[in-house]
């Protein structure tokens, strides 16, 4: 009986240890450049809804945001100056500002403008805080713009709000308004185009449209969809945008959970399985495989599956496996800490430190490796009390000024987006124990070292290792390429002087130490 006991304890021992990736911790990282995975495309996060007020404070403290979010220079001693993102996000208002307390949207902030005006003229002066961001960005390097939408102008809908009341889960658009909003979007693309000099290469009409929060009462501007009612209404808007010649991408659908891109998930057929409703010939009411400027490719966001540990895994597996069935590319568009999130306190309460930055990048990690996403964006890039922004602000309670303060998470999702640029292509990772043995997704320790590998189209090399432990881990990479002589390390930990920080140069084979509880970036060849 005693030895029958010592077995079952070795067995659930080695189960805890297999969950956590870690039955025989790696100690070597062998970047495979004979496996090419997907090919990644931008990291990103969105202006909603702080630019409207922060894009008119003092020039000078809108650069230095700008600089933060979009800058690829370095400064004297070789750190960045920014995360350098790749793509911007700006958020179409639909007009819930100029409805007040009226459009029961209570905070100030998540009220905004629209250019379509109630006579049916543009005012192109609205927006004016977020257009100023796009230009702060293009004057950055950023040149990959995409627009999207919470709800249809208020002139469009049932209510005559840009939230859903309580309605129900079907649109909120009037019916005779599809083809109105379908000219709305060209126009909103022909528009900021003529005025700014900023061309939307992608726009996303629908937001979390199978969201059971967009039909449960006013918060925020919002708009619930049936997959029929999207099929409908992204025809509609092919149809105009090729009219016109605009070559402006159509992105479906910004889901709200995963589960409902490939099954159902608090909601019904009508609003899941949408990878099928979309990309399967065979769903002859919604496919859209084969509608102008609209790429064969899914956009979700990756809230509610990052806990349990197994979900962070599992989710994104049936995630690719149904992609991959489908032929269909993967986007994850937008994420921020939410109540389920209980491992770092749930979201509220803005955090400076690696405690939300570590628990983000184990996200950005399992969302590159198992579901293979090509992009990876963030919610907004400056918040307030809550574990949502990249950026805490402080703004005076006339709006009109204020400051802002920079976080870990900043510098943590950098290690990835400063480095890894358009076009990069993630490669396998193989890895080998102390005894030479093979690791089994020796890569992906979900509470110690979690790793993945890049390549430029400039042939540099990247790698980027999480480090969730609390103590530091050893170990050696390389890759089978003679021109990878020596690598640079950017570390990012609790210390303050470590965002992004240059570290000690490695020659090729030599042993690298990974403190606790820290992000490090490591770059072959510095250039």
């Amino acid at each position: 009986m005693k030895n029958y006991k010592q077995l079952i304890a070795v067995l659930a021992l080695t189960c805890l240890n297999i969950q956590y990736g870690c039955s025989q911790p790696a100690v070597h990282y062998q970047i495979d450049r004979t496996a090419p995975l997907q090919t990644m495309e931008y990291f990103s996060a969105s202006d909603a809804w702080s630019m409207q007020i922060i894009g008119l404070w003092a020039q000078d403290k809108q650069n230095r945001i700008a600089d933060w979010l979009f800058s690829t220079e370095n400064g004297t001693n070789g750190q960045p100056k920014g995360i350098g993102l790749s793509l911007w996000r700006f958020n179409v208002g639909a007009g819930s500002a100029a409805q007040g307390k009226a459009s029961q949207i209570g905070s100030k902030w998540m009220r905004t403008e629209c250019f379509l005006q109630p006579d049916g003229t543009y005012d192109w002066d609205k927006q004016q805080g977020q257009r100023n961001f796009l230009k702060l960005a293009k004057e950055r390097g950023v040149n990959k713009f995409l627009a999207f939408l919470n709800s249809p102008p208020v002139y469009f809908t049932q209510n005559g709000l840009a939230t859903n009341t309580g309605r129900g889960g079907t649109s909120n658009l009037r019916e005779d308004c599809y083809d109105a909003y379908a000219r709305f979007l060209a126009d909103v693309v022909q528009g900021v185009e003529k005025h700014d000099g900023i061309r939307f290469d992608y726009i996303s009409p629908f937001n979390e449209p199978d969201g059971h929060w967009n039909w449960l009462g006013p918060k925020q501007e919002g708009n619930p969809a049936t997959n029929r009612e999207i099929a409908r209404t992204v025809r509609l808007i092919s149809q105009e945008f090729v009219n016109r010649n605009l070559n402006t991408q159509i992105l479906i659908t910004e889901s709200s959970d995963y589960r409902c891109m490939f099954h159902t998930h608090q909601t019904d057929w009508q609003r899941g399985y949408q990878i099928q409703s979309f990309f399967n010939p065979d769903s002859v009411h919604t496919y859209l495989g084969d509608t102008p400027n609209v790429p064969r490719l899914m956009l979700g966001h990756s809230y509610w599956t990052n806990t349990p540990l197994k979900g962070l895994r599992d989710f994104r597996r049936q995630l690719r496996d149904t992609l991959d069935k489908y032929k269909v590319d993967f986007w994850q568009t937008e994420t921020c800490i939410m109540s389920n999130d209980q491992e770092i306190g749930g979201g509220g309460g803005f955090d400076r430190t690696m405690k939300t930055a570590l628990y983000v990048a184990r996200i950005i990690h399992h969302d590159l490796v198992y579901a293979k996403a090509r992009s990876w964006q963030w919610w907004r890039a400056i918040g307030g009390d809550y574990k949502d922004g990249l950026i805490r602000e402080y703004t005076d309670s006339d709006l009109r000024d204020g400051s802002v303060e920079d976080s870990k998470l900043l510098w943590v999702l950098g290690n990835y987006s400063r480095f890894i640029r358009p076009g990069a292509v993630r490669m396998s990772v193989r890895t080998k124990d102390k005894d030479g043995r093979e690791v089994e997704e020796g890569d992906t320790e979900q509470k110690g070292l979690m790793c993945s590998a890049y390549q430029n189209t400039n042939r540099q090399w990247v790698m980027v290792v999480i480090n969730y432990a609390d103590k530091e881990r050893t170990f050696t990479f390389d890759v089978d390429d003679a021109k990878a002589k020596s690598w640079q390390g950017y570390r990012t930990s609790d210390r303050a002087d470590e965002n992004l920080l240059p570290v000690e140069k490695l020659k090729k084979g030599q042993p690298v130490t990974v403190p606790a509880r820290s992000v490090v970036t490591f770059v072959s060849n510095e250039l």
